[in-house]
């Protein structure tokens, strides 16, 4: 099971590298096409068409793949099956129910009476058009999950980001500005969910088979099975709404107080500050069916294993970066954003925000966790308390601090959700904390950073800098002691699937393994 979640967490990873990668290409041409102003009205309508999206998913998916992988694990395909249709068609039915309520209700409410910028209407409406696709995809991708055939999921992302980025880019250069944006989402999302379709049929009866002949599943049955669904999503989607708000909340205050050129400014500096959660997030991906497999079977041993090896190797990568650009946050700027030297105002936002992920990181880890034990309520309860957190901070700080206030009010509620979500890992999963493995991590990483104090944030020492720093920090962790045999072992088996870079991840395992056992 430990390798399940090793390669699971290896290929999110690599999706949310094309995830990321993809969505700050996006964002890069959307940023430089559309110049600060209207990309503000599209970094408004963002936080809206995340929040849509997953109200319409009704928080089913991780249902999904909870209850399939139970299912799978002891050989009731059937029943596997059966709980991806049925929350299909209880997510289609949602879907299409929030995108007319966006169009002609919230789109209006919004734009005229909280925002009181008139740009904003139809890119708002479009986003009513974004959700029925954006459900049904998920509702795949919730199966692909609870059966650990992560790549599949990375196809889908794949196909919607292509999609979205070419279709994006021609529907703004043709002249449809901030709308043309939107659109070219609303292309990548039904190209992912034809690619989903095609996936689930083709390749998926392996895993799950089809249903047999002497099956029965009445309408009673599936009203029950809808109910069991419904029961666990409803915690889930209120948790997902409030992670949504703790990301976005401080945007919609903004769009209130601030200027669209702002909104552009903080805009451009979020995604880039959440590039270390493409770590984490994969690893949380991951351990939630396998936590839940290995809670059901009651391997406690295995899900102790999951929980300390998921804190550890995640913040191994996650610390550094997160210091990194909190230091280098104004040269990454310019570097990023070089067509449009404006965006460097949003620095401060950046170097605050990384901060912020550091410890959203280990909250989202943790949260994983919990659900994956059947306790999804315990991860709602602390974000709702932190949704409110920063709600109440952002409208004291931006109209006082700006996006800097934002940035900053995000950062504190991230602080305040990881303590508790923390303690309750440990103590339902009755788990000792890698203490060791964690204070030498920050450590090694406190020495790159007060190395990297010394360097000049220049643009052209900006690479440069990045290499150093990994080679200092690096060196750090070998001064430490941090790697164990059994970390050297877990790496060195799964360097094969770096392709190319397997050999090269060999000589430095090789490097590490000699410096540090060579007693």
């Amino acid at each position: 099971m430990a390798n399940k979640l090793i390669r699971g967490s290896l290929i999110i990873f690599l999706g949310n590298i094309i995830f990321r990668v993809g969505g700050y290409i996006y964002r890069f041409l959307m940023a430089i096409l559309l110049g600060p102003t209207a990309y503000g009205v599209l970094g408004l309508t963002l936080p809206f068409q995340g929040i849509f999206q997953t109200l319409s998913a009704g928080g089913l998916p991780p249902a999904i793949a909870k209850y399939v992988a139970e299912y799978e694990a002891v050989g009731d395909h059937n029943m596997a099956r059966q709980t991806i249709f049925t929350a299909l068609k209880i997510m289609v039915f949602l879907g299409l129910f929030f995108g007319v309520l966006m169009i002609f209700v919230v789109a209006p409410w919004l734009t005229y009476h909280y925002l009181n910028k008139p740009l904003a209407l139809v890119p708002l409406q479009i986003v009513g058009l974004i959700t029925p696709f954006s459900v049904i995809v998920g509702a795949f991708r919730g199966a692909f999950q609870g059966v650990y055939k992560m790549e599949y999921i990375v196809y889908t992302r794949a196909v919607e980001q292509l999609g979205m980025i070419l279709g994006a880019t021609a529907f703004v250069l043709i002249g449809f500005s901030t709308v043309g944006a939107l659109w070219g989402t609303v292309l990548g999302y039904s190209m992912s969910v034809v690619s989903a379709i095609y996936i689930f049929k083709v390749f998926m009866p392996k895993y799950i088979p089809e249903a047999s002949d002497d099956f029965v599943f009445t309408f009673r049955d599936e009203l029950s099975l809808a109910g069991t669904l419904v029961k666990f999503s409803i915690p889930v989607i209120i948790t997902a709404i409030a992670e949504m708000l703790i990301y976005n909340i401080c945007t919609i205050v903004m769009g209130r107080f601030l200027t669209l050129d702002d909104v552009g400014f903080f805009a451009a500096a979020d995604p880039i500050a959440r590039l270390p959660l493409m770590i984490s997030i994969s690893v949380a991906t991951t351990i939630l069916p396998a936590s839940s497999e290995a809670f059901k079977l009651k391997d406690i041993a295995g899900l102790q294993k999951y929980v300390s090896d998921a804190y550890k190797f995640s913040l191994l990568f996650v610390v550094p970066m997160c210091i990194g650009l909190a230091l280098f946050a104004a040269p990454t700027l310019r570097i990023l954003y070089f067509e449009n030297p404006a965006y460097v105002a949003g620095a401060s936002a950046l170097a605050i925000l990384a901060v912020g992920m550091t410890f959203y990181s280990i909250f989202a880890i943790s949260t994983s966790i919990i659900q994956g034990i059947g306790n999804p309520r315990i991860p709602m309860y602390i974000l709702i308390a932190g949704a409110v957190v920063t709600g109440i901070l952002s409208w004291i700080m931006v109209p006082t601090m700006g996006i800097a206030g934002g940035a900053l009010a995000t950062t504190l509620a991230c602080f305040f959700m990881m303590v508790p979500c923390i303690y309750f890992v440990f103590r339902l999963t009755k788990t000792k904390a890698p203490t060791k493995s964690i204070v030498k991590i920050l450590v090694a990483s406190a020495i790159m950073g007060i190395f990297a104090l010394f360097i000049p944030k220049t643009t052209l020492l900006l690479f440069p800098a990045i290499f150093v720093c990994i080679i200092v920090y690096l060196f750090a962790l070998i001064l430490v002691k941090f790697f164990q045999k059994d970390d050297i072992e877990s790496l060195r088996a799964f360097s094969s699937k770096f392709g190319p870079l397997s050999k090269f991840i060999n000589k430095v395992l090789d490097f590490i393994e000699k410096i540090e056992f060579r007693n």
